[in-house]
């Protein structure tokens, strides 16, 4: 059970991550677009993409072992 919080743990962390990174690529990639480089607004947009993925894989594996901890899934 003691390994199950320490993932639960880094599953709130990784959503906790995600949605800030995400936050920061959406304003770098629509607001700020017109202060940054081609290059830095490709980056921007593909890591609008990855940290979209990232908050979903990190709340499915955050559901998971909340299940597998007896605790309620919502």
């Amino acid at each position: 059970m003691e390994t199950y919080e320490k993932w639960l743990f880094r599953a709130n962390t990784g959503v906790l991550l995600s949605m800030l990174g995400l936050v920061i690529t959406v304003a770098l990639a629509y607001p700020l677009a017109a202060r940054l480089p081609m290059v830095l607004q490709i980056f921007a947009h593909m890591g609008t993409l990855l940290f979209a993925v990232g908050i979903k894989i990190a709340y499915v594996a955050r559901l998971a072992f909340l299940s597998r901890l007896g605790r309620p899934v919502h």
